[in-house]
Formats: structure tokens, C-alpha cells, sequence
């Protein structure tokens, strides 16, 4: 099997296509920052047995990995291809079942009624059709949480390679904050939350 990597712009993580669907292009991406929270991936959980391993993200077709502090991407690399491959090779799962319906956007719609429904229905728009396909080619995900009428403060969740990322706070205030507020007027500004 032959697994393309990519280089993201978080230089603690690398995102690696193993050619093949990994949840799906339906799905939400999902995030296993810890080995802990690995439980409901054994893909996940398998990564963090690769000593180095810092964090797990499951894309659509891709999987992003980032190492820990000190480790350097030659050590680590190569043993996490080969767990990739084997563990896709051998039709194991990738996660459990239910695992991938339970990722969803923190917010439900039925929170907001009229023209605060409305904006909440753009600025979910937006980010499925022009954010998250941009920041999945990097290797990561963007979620919509929650926008707070009052004050026009939208709160998304960075995942994958974009939690951590140097220029994820340039990415999220100079790219979506301007691309939101020009689209969705109501929008006053982009706050990253966990």
C-alpha cells in the first residue's frame, strides 16, 4: 500500500492519504488529542502505541498525526506509515460503531429562532462549503460551535493540524473572521474554543 504524505502548516503535524476513504465524505472529522480520548478509534489507538505521538486526526480520506516536542518526523515517520497501512491492509476498523455519527457541531439550530437562526444557517454554510474544504487540505478541521447574538462573536473549534498551529490565529482572524464578516454582516468577530 502506498500512503502520500503531506507536510501541513503546523510543523508538529503531517497528514498522510493512504488513497482510500477513512470516515468517509460525509462525516466530521474527529479528533483524538490524547491516547485517552483514542478509545473509540483503534486506528487512533494503535497510532499512540508509535512512541512520539502526540495527537490523532481522522479526515475524510486522510489522516493527520502530530508528534510530540523533540521528536523528529524521520524517527516517527516511517512506524506510523506502517501502522496505517497494516491496520488498512488487514480491514481492521477504523473506528467503532457509532463513533463517527457521534461527531457533530456542539450548537443545534433549534438554540436559535428567526433572523438569529438565519445567521447561524450562513455562517454554517460558509464554513462547510469555503472553510473546511480549505483547512482539510492542510490536514485539519474547523467546527462550528456556537455565535452569540449579542455581541457577533462566532466560536469555532480548531482540530487536526490547526489545533496548535503557529499560524492557526492568523488563519482564523486575517481568513475566516474576514470571510465571515463580509458574507454575514452580523458577524463581529472568530473566537477559537476547545
Amino acid at each position: 500500500m502506498f500512503i502520500q504524505t503531506e507536510d501541513t502548516p503546523n510543523p508538529a503535524s503531517m497528514k498522510f492519504l493512504p488513497g482510500q476513504p477513512i470516515l468517509g465524505p460525509e462525516a466530521l472529522g474527529l479528533d483524538f488529542p490524547t491516547v485517552d480520548a483514542s478509545g473509540a478509534s483503534p486506528l487512533a489507538a494503535a497510532l499512540f502505541d508509535v512512541d512520539g505521538v502526540a495527537g490523532v486526526f481522522l479526515g475524510a480520506d486522510f489522516v493527520t498525526v502530530t508528534k510530540a516536542d523533540g521528536v523528529e518526523w524521520m524517527r516517527v515517520k516511517p512506524a506510523i506509515l506502517g501502522v496505517i497501512a497494516d491496520h488498512l491492509v488487514a480491514g481492521l476498523p477504523i473506528v467503532l460503531d457509532g463513533a463517527a455519527t457521534a461527531a457533530k457541531p456542539a450548537t443545534s439550530l433549534d438554540e436559535y429562532e428567526g433572523e438569529d437562526r438565519e445567521v447561524v444557517e450562513q455562517i454554517i454554510e460558509l464554513i462547510a462549503t469555503r472553510v473546511r474544504p480549505a483547512v482539510a487540505a492542510d490536514g485539519g478541521d474547523i467546527v462550528f460551535k456556537h455565535y452569540e447574538p449579542r455581541t457577533g462573536v462566532v466560536f469555532l473549534s480548531l482540530h487536526g493540524s490547526c489545533s496548535g498551529c503557529p499560524s492557526s490565529t492568523m488563519t482564523l482572524k486575517s481568513g475566516i473572521e474576514n470571510l465571515l464578516k463580509h458574507y454575514v454582516p452580523e458577524v463581529v468577530k472568530v473566537e477559537a474554543v476547545a
